[in-house]
């Protein structure tokens, strides 16, 4: 098991490296640095948030529009007012940014994906603009990226930090003189809150397309 910082760094600035890909790597150098925090915030990342209440700031009350479903036309635009759109059109994205980047890879700039409301929201919104068409919220791509580049962008500052304090290199193990010099870093919350704040001054591409016979035949291996 080795770990390069600088490598890691590299790759989060990389538009053909998926998330999907770096985040393993990343686990094992904060296992290797003894860094507990860093290492369960990016398992939860990668996997999902089990715990509701804990997801970040980022995966939460992300803004949609109400759309309804169609015998004739499929999905289009509900008929609700802006109070409404306030109230129902929002969510909290729980899920892992393996699934995450999956919706996003396969959806084009300008895209989004549906999700059906809550059956209780559901039930008092058909009844408030009197349809009973199945309703759902529309999420833009752009959310979805968000969220991965935030993601991203919190770990190529926690690289950067490494980096800052001498820990350079391929590395099959780190001495305890090494670990305890980053030490301080181990605070995920301080970089992700730092990307949130920066994200659209770092270095960090959007999440690219699948291309069409990606999205036919699936990624090679």
């Amino acid at each position: 098991m080795s770990a390069s910082v600088n490598h890691l760094e590299e790759r989060t600035q990389d538009s053909g490296e998926l998330l999907e890909d770096i985040m393993p790597s990343a686990i094992t150098l904060a296992m290797m640095l003894r860094h507990k925090k860093m290492a369960a915030w990016l398992r939860s990342e990668l996997d999902g948030y089990q715990d509701h209440d804990a997801a970040p700031p980022y995966r939460k009350d992300l803004p949609g529009h109400i759309v309804a479903k169609s015998p004739q036309y499929g999905w289009i635009p509900a008929p609700v007012s802006d109070q409404q759109t306030k109230e129902f059109a929002h969510l909290d994205l729980i899920d892992g940014t393996k699934s995450l980047e999956k919706i996003c890879v396969n959806s084009k700039k300008g895209d989004g994906n549906r999700l059906l409301l809550d059956a209780d929201d559901m039930a008092i919104l058909q009844k408030q603009i009197n349809l009973s068409a199945e309703l759902a919220i529309n999420l833009s791509r752009d959310v979805y990226s968000g969220i991965l580049r935030t993601v991203r962008g919190a770990v190529y500052l926690w690289t950067q930090a490494l980096i800052e304090k001498g820990l350079e290199g391929d590395h099959n193990h780190y001495s305890r003189e090494e670990r305890a010099l980053v030490a301080e870093l181990d605070t995920p919350e301080h970089f992700w809150r730092t990307a949130m704040d920066d994200l659209d001054t770092l270095p960090i591409p959007d999440v690219r397309s699948a291309g069409f016979f990606e999205r036919m035949f699936g990624r090679a291996s």
